[in-house]
């Protein structure tokens, strides 16, 4: 089973809608939608480890031009 999370994604003002687009194009991430509030990307990715998944955050999803601050929230079932 994949694990699975979701990535709140801080960007520079006005950035959203790129980093959006952006992050919606790198294999792993399901999802990637600009919102509003204290985030404005919110994403759902999926690895086949919590390490995969991690370092997908930390190389590729980090690494997006306009992001000042991701928070990854795995998904748990209870």
């Amino acid at each position: 089973m994949a694990v699975q999370a979701y990535i709140l994604v801080q960007t520079e003002v006005g950035k959203a809608a790129d980093v959006a687009v952006a992050i919606g194009e790198i294999p792993g991430v399901t999802l990637a939608e600009d919102v509003t509030g204290p985030y404005d990307v919110i994403a759902r990715a999926e690895g086949p480890s919590m390490d995969e998944l991690g370092s997908l955050v930390v190389s590729r999803i980090q690494t997006v031009p306009g992001i000042t601050r991701t928070l990854t929230c795995p998904i748990v079932r209870i």
